[in-house]
């Protein structure tokens, strides 16, 4: 989706009010302002990503009269708004920041559609059974079983290399309970393919002694395995924008002021001692991007530095580079010029 240039309050109106229930986020922006120009590219890449967000750029000083309504008295300015409505803002050239406030808004948003269209138990059940191509509804998650059954099958299906999602039964039990209902099956775990059950831990010991569970969830499989690449497909369109959001960009275990182990804050005090103006991600807060990110870097530690959207590298690397003088050299200036 491409980002809209807004010209007057009424042409704004128009398009939030298409939008009702819906993410848009409006940045205001100066021409004479040199962090509005990096933010711009983080902009067009949110607008890429996030096909269900509308961008909005404004001009602050040249529609002053959207400005004054919103009482923006800075640039780079953000607001996400929900229809007409204000729910987060950002003062300044934050980008990760900015990201995180669009990831809720999107989630909390899902989240009261979900609530509001809260189909009937047998509804529910049949959309969680076709959830994924393989499904397996267990005591615990794959990586903590609660029962020695659910231990037992997650064993035989990794053994067999099936990808599949599983529903912790113990975490719901309007769920736990409706399910035996409507699969006509007393016991947990319960495992499905296609949205058909396939039975639980006997059925599938039995199937895979017998070398029948791979052809019986052949087409399940195929089908889980797709469904796995266009998500590394999405994971990677938000580590793109996420490690070019800043000019200098650093993902580390918890934050510059409050490190969250000594190498994250060994890099950060060669960073500050160096006079290098940087943003940063704290890898702590989400899973997906501390596991996606070093398949994507092709680094398997952190913390990881990038400048302009590129590995730089890790503490090793970056501590190599600043005792040989040779570190300020590889960042854009904008990040260092000013206090050197």
């Amino acid at each position: 989706m491409a980002v809209t240039h807004v010209t007057s309050n009424a042409q704004l109106d128009a398009l939030l009010s298409e939008r009702t229930g819906a993410i848009t986020v409006v940045y205001f922006w100066a021409e004479w302002c040199e962090p509005c120009k990096h933010m711009q590219h983080v902009v067009m890449e949110m607008a890429k990503t996030y096909n269900e967000v509308a961008c909005v750029a404004v001009e602050a000083e040249e529609i002053d009269e959207v400005a004054e309504r919103f009482q923006v008295a800075s640039v780079p300015s953000f607001l996400v708004m929900k229809g007409k409505a204000v729910i987060d803002s950002l003062v300044g050239a934050d980008a990760s920041r900015l990201v995180e406030m669009v990831e809720k808004a999107l989630k909390d948003c899902k989240a009261a559609a979900d609530e509001d269209n809260k189909p009937p138990l047998e509804t529910r059940l049949r959309s969680l059974v076709n959830h994924a191509p393989v499904m397996l509804f267990m005591k615990g998650t794959p990586d903590a079983p609660q029962c020695g059954f659910s231990k037992k099958i997650v064993a035989i299906l990794k053994d067999h290399s099936v990808p599949f999602s599983s529903f912790n039964i113990l975490s719901d039990n309007e769920v736990r309970q409706g399910l035996k209902t409507f699969s006509d099956w007393p016991t947990y775990p319960q495992l499905y393919g296609d949205g058909k059950l396939i039975g639980g831990l006997d059925v599938v010991k039995e199937m895979a002694e017998e070398g029948e569970l791979a052809e019986a969830l052949a087409p399940a499989v195929e089908r889980a395995r797709r469904n796995e690449e266009m998500q590394q497909q999405t994971l990677h369109a938000k580590l793109s924008v996420l490690v070019s959001s800043a000019p200098v960009m650093l993902f580390m275990k918890g934050t510059p002021e409050a490190p969250q182990c000594g190498f994250s804050n060994k890099i950060v005090a060669i960073l500050n001692e160096s006079g290098v103006v940087f943003s940063h991600f704290d890898i702590l807060t989400d899973p997906e991007v501390r596991q996606g990110l070093k398949a994507f870097s092709n680094w398997p530690t952190y913390p990881q530095l990038y400048a302009d959207g590129k590995l730089v590298g890790g503490l090793d690397v970056v501590n190599e580079l600043a005792e040989g003088g040779e570190l300020l050299p590889l960042l854009p200036e904008v990040a260092w010029r000013h206090s050197n």
